[in-house]
């Protein structure tokens, strides 16, 4: 006979991840421990960090790695995206460590654990966010990224770019990210020589 697992309510999550080693999210009363990353996804994480940290120096906006939580006013979903650029006055809930009510780019690198969540419900999730005019998806089995992009209130624009030479282009930023440079020392195995 299966048990129920239990629900926490909002402040025993944010207690209890206030305190771990170990990041989770939470989904509406579950507490989802965050698996650790490939060599291959922290190297892409860093290049894209690097990327759009040099672009957006003396712009209104700033880039964060995974370790800002972020939340839709509107949601009892907690999360902690690969990449968070934010535009303008940060608005944050009044919790330890903060939590994003208001980004305006997310960025998840896709892993075989993660990329159902992250093309689902992590996205609906994100499009209750009202701030947020783009979402990216990031392959990291090959040079493939994915963008949708905000036109209205519920309507999303997607268009993908594949190869080392495509580059994306982040209009609301506004900067680009050039794949070669997502994809700076990453090898793919049909890449691989021998």
């Amino acid at each position: 006979m299966a048990t129920a697992e239990r629900l926490y309510t909002v402040e025993e999550y944010l207690a209890l991840d206030r305190d771990a080693e170990i990041k989770s999210e939470y989904r509406a009363g579950e507490i989802v421990a965050m698996a650790g990353a490939s060599r291959t996804h922290v190297a892409i994480v860093g290049n894209i960090m690097a990327s759009l940290v040099s672009q957006l120096r003396d712009r209104p906006c700033q880039a964060f790695s995974s370790d800002l939580r972020v939340r839709a006013a509107s949601s009892a979903r907690y999360t902690y995206p690969d990449v968070v650029v934010v535009c303008g006055e940060q608005i944050v809930e009044n919790t330890q460590p903060e939590t994003l009510l208001n980004p305006t780019v997310i960025i998840e690198v896709l892993s075989d654990s993660t990329e159902g969540r992250d093309r689902g419900e992590k996205f609906a999730h994100y499009r209750r966010i009202p701030s947020l005019t783009d979402y990216v998806l990031v392959a990291q089995d090959r040079p493939y990224v994915e963008h949708f992009e905000r036109h209205g209130e519920d309507t999303w624009l997607y268009r993908a770019f594949e190869g080392r030479d495509a580059v994306l282009a982040l209009p609301t930023l506004p900067c680009t990210l050039a794949l070669r440079d997502v994809y700076d020392k990453v090898e793919f195995p049909a890449e691989t020589p021998g």
